[in-house]
């Protein structure tokens, strides 16, 4: 037998063999103390779970996209190797108008306003 299928094939028993222990193992002595929620050793003063406010999620998919820009444009010159550059400046004008109705279309609906 090749000796990268039996290396791959060891590794992969082996891979399986501990994922199953790490999953099984846990389970085998739950306990209340190990359960409960542990804040600096003083019980929890309140709940964990507090109202969340949908603005912080709308600035982080406001901040996802706008660093996906980034993604998209900086290697845009190296990834696309057309003949033509104007065919590259065309597609990063495209991504940029698009990005730009996205943040006007957020702008109309409020997302950008913070209300206290």
């Amino acid at each position: 037998m090749n000796l990268i299928v039996t290396i791959l094939l060891i590794s992969l028993i082996f891979s399986v063999v501990l994922a199953t222990i790490a999953f099984w193992l846990p389970h085998m002595n739950p306990d209340m103390e190990k359960l409960s929620p542990y804040e600096c050793g003083f019980d929890p003063l309140g709940s964990a779970r507090l109202p969340f406010s949908l603005r912080f999620f709308l600035v982080a998919i406001l901040f996802l996209l706008f660093d996906l820009e980034i993604a998209l444009l900086l290697p845009l010159p190296w990834g696309v190797q057309l003949t033509s550059p104007t065919t590259t400046f065309v597609m990063a004008v495209a991504i940029l108008i698009l990005l730009t109705l996205g943040l006007v279309y957020e702008w109309i609906q409020g997302g950008l306003e913070w209300a206290e």
